[in-house]
């Protein structure tokens, strides 16, 4: 009751003078010091190496902001899902995220990140190979920033090609190496499961033979794509695929042989030549610290570059690795992007280079002292990204990747022709909404 007479006997000036007076306190309270923007971050497991660049990164930007990492799902399937998810619901806290670079058109094309601001792309380009700089574009323009890039070689076990007669300071075709393994009696390891594996060895092969599966790039209306996989390059593609497959060098369980399954078979001997990632040298010699396989293995392995289809033509090896992305919705786009200069500097790559055996987007990392000990065959890796090219670019990836596995699969079923149109054909139709994956 106090209360309430208090109330009616307050004439509207003083209540007035009491309300100003309420808001001048909140007021000085909410104009205290808050401290600086956390940035959150995005990223794919890994072996804690970025989150200790988001730790550098931090201490480096003199107050300017803290990175905060959250990781996502394993799989890089799930973590698009997590991203588009919450993308689309435009969360604000995805400052910056790390993406495989088949789905940055979509994200792009989707208005899912945040624009460069004038002179980013200029200095986040300079030193960074080529097929990163490509894999980070969509429509000619940079839309990412790139950060660490992948790509195959070509491993092989010495004493198992010693006698083969092949030059392997030299490229080599898929037809020599298949022929070698075959008379040798031993085996050629590649990727022959129903995955994402598949499609990026499939791609390789035709970019290498001067194909594209998507022969105008960039297209955002999927009834106008078109397609290369009845022509002549990615028909000798489906050639190679069939005739290793149905081959002695293929090995047991070809069909559900993924990099994993492949890594162990040549760390056994079992094949003499692989087509793989470089964490299989990282594999390798911590197998030989832990002594799971004799100390002398990893001495026994060579790489080269990726085998070539046409000894006329270079080959054109896998490119993956990450890129960063900025969200659309992040409330510190510019201070995002400051980041991710920072992330993907050349001290801060090559670092993740050699601790994490991610390798760099950027040229100079590859003369670090650090990471050539660690990873001899850093020079090869060079090469083979300079020469890599993309998976096929569209906003449409999951519809291409999910057709091509789906009739170029099992690889011992190819038939060179009948199915590059069959892939075509099923496509096609799902682009323009006449059949279903």
């Amino acid at each position: 009751m106090r209360l309430q007479r208090w109330r009616r006997g307050r004439s509207g000036a003083a209540a007035a003078v009491l309300v100003l007076s309420v808001l001048a306190l909140l007021g000085g309270c909410a104009s205290g010091p808050v401290g600086p923007p956390t940035l959150t971050w995005y990223i794919n497991p890994d072996d804690g190496g970025q989150a200790e660049i988001a730790k550098r990164c931090t201490d480096a930007a003199g107050g300017r902001y803290t990175i905060a990492t959250s990781t996502l799902p394993r799989d890089s399937g799930d973590q698009r899902q997590e991203l588009v998810r919450r993308l689309a619901a435009n969360d604000s806290s995805i400052d910056i995220m790390s993406l495989d670079p088949p789905y940055i058109p979509e994200f792009a094309e989707a208005g899912f990140l945040a624009p460069l601001p004038p002179g980013t792309a200029a200095r986040v380009s300079e030193g960074v190979v080529p097929s990163a700089i490509e894999g980070a574009s969509w429509q000619g323009q940079l839309v990412t920033v790139p950060f660490w890039a992948n790509t195959q070689l070509l491993w092989y076990r010495k004493s198992l090609v010693a006698d083969m007669g092949l030059d392997l300071t030299r490229p080599v075709t898929w037809d020599q190496i298949i022929d070698a393994a075959v008379a040798k009696g031993t085996k050629v390891a590649a990727q022959g499961k129903r995955a994402e594996s598949l499609m990026v060895w499939t791609n390789a092969l035709i970019r290498s033979g001067g194909g594209q599966i998507i022969t105008n790039p960039g297209e955002s209306n999927p009834k106008l794509v078109q397609l290369g996989l009845t022509d002549p390059p990615a028909v000798e593609a489906a050639r190679i695929m069939s005739k290793l497959a149905k081959s002695p060098a293929a090995p047991p369980a070809f069909s559900t042989a993924d990099e994993d399954a492949n890594s162990e078979s040549l760390q056994a001997g079992e094949a003499a030549f692989m087509v793989n990632w470089p964490f299989v040298w990282s594999k390798v010699t911590k197998a030989a610290e832990e002594g799971s396989v004799p100390a002398d293995v990893p001495n026994d392995y060579g790489w080269t570059l990726f085998p070539s289809v046409r000894p006329d033509l270079p080959s054109a090896p896998p490119y993956g690795g990450i890129n960063l992305g900025v969200g659309h919705s992040s409330l510190h786009p510019d201070l995002a992007y400051a980041a991710t200069e920072c992330i993907t500097s050349a001290q801060n790559t090559a670092y993740y280079f050699e601790s994490n055996g991610n390798p760099s987007a950027r040229v100079a990392s590859y003369s670090d002292p650090a990471v050539l000990a660690k990873y001899p065959m850093a020079p090869v890796i060079l090469q083979s990204l300079t020469q890599a090219k993309p998976r096929p670019q569209t906003a449409y990836y999951a519809e291409v990747s999910g057709g091509l596995q789906r009739t170029f699969h099992p690889p011992e079923a190819i038939v060179p022709g009948p199915t590059n149109q069959a892939a075509q054909d099923l496509i096609l139709g799902v682009l323009r909404k006449d059949r279903l994956l």
